[in-house]
């Protein structure tokens, strides 16, 4: 049985906020024809604003992946990437009135709602794959984060998130194109933030969409009453508390180890800017946006280099 490309069947609409720059957007998703890949269409820009869902087009990795092609910029594009994978979309474009994807409630769980019900179209196209042949490791000295890419039948990824922190502790997720069900086990694992961050991001520039609907926030101690107030009038919410299991009272876990499965979800999104599937195992440790778009490159160059 062949393996063909997909697209979507409609189009759906979302509206929200981006994360950092708190700007309304507006983002529809509709099909494309086969061969594709996946695009973002600035539409407050124009009809020709447009820039391919590639590690080429990179520009920032800081708290969200960038990618930017002439004036065509969009960011936080991580989500919605690692749901077209989740749930096997190979062709789609993404139109965007805004710089920056709207972040929902923080994970990819409002997108899969959304197009599950109505399945994909099968088009008449094989599946593009590439296929890891040898070990490739990549490790960053500074933060101790480290990809190593294996063969491998099928895509795996086994990730394991350790900050040091007391709250966490060391947390694991794993995923198999094979066994695991994306749309329950992986797309409602939402984003984090350590309490302590906070201020800081706000001080520089990010996080103005960010409220607490839309992430997890790990208080590691106790905080005083005063930090307390002043990250709510931030948050323009009237309070919030440090429970006793060191997470903000916002709101409850979908899981014990939902900032690891999170983690697993934007690998997900970040490595499908290959522009190929992936026939492989991926072990990550401590990753991030960074090198995990490292990686992405490098894989990419030998896809450029064997095609």
């Amino acid at each position: 049985m062949k393996d063909l490309q997909k697209t979507l069947k409609r189009e759906y609409k979302f509206e929200g906020k981006g994360l950092h720059t708190g700007l309304k957007v507006n983002m529809t998703l509709a099909p494309a024809p086969v061969n594709t890949g996946i695009v973002f269409i600035r539409t407050d820009i124009g009809p020709d604003a447009k820039v391919e869902a590639v590690v080429d087009y990179v520009t920032q990795t800081q708290r969200g992946t960038t990618l930017e092609n002439g004036e065509a910029k969009v960011s936080t594009i991580e989500h919605i990437l690692s749901t077209f994978v989740g749930l096997g979309v190979d062709n789609a474009y993404i139109l965007l009135d805004a710089p920056e994807a709207p972040i929902m409630d923080g994970s990819a769980k409002p997108f899969v709602e959304a197009i599950s019900p109505d399945g994909l179209l099968e088009q008449d196209a094989p599946r593009k794959y590439y296929e890891i042949k040898e070990e490739i490791a990549f490790r960053d000295q500074e933060s101790g984060s480290e990809l190593i890419l294996l063969p491998g039948e099928s895509y795996e990824i086994d990730l394991t998130v350790d900050y040091n922190s007391k709250v966490l502790g060391v947390q694991k997720a794993y995923y198999s194109a094979e066994s695991t069900d994306y749309a329950s086990e992986v797309a409602p694992c939402r984003t984090f933030c350590f309490f302590h961050e906070l201020e800081f991001l706000f001080r520089h520039n990010l996080i103005k969409g960010g409220d607490l609907e839309n992430a997890i926030v790990i208080a590691e101690n106790e905080v005083p009453q005063d930090e307390l107030d002043k990250i709510s009038s931030l948050l323009g919410v009237s309070s919030v508390q440090r429970v006793s299991t060191g997470y903000l009272n916002n709101v409850d876990l979908r899981f014990d180890n939902e900032c690891a499965r999170h983690k697993l979800l934007d690998v997900m999104g970040d490595f499908s800017l290959i522009g190929y599937r992936l026939k492989g195992k991926v072990i990550a440790v401590k990753s991030g946006h960074k090198i995990n778009t490292q990686m992405a490159r490098i894989i990419r160059e030998k896809v450029k280099k064997e095609n």
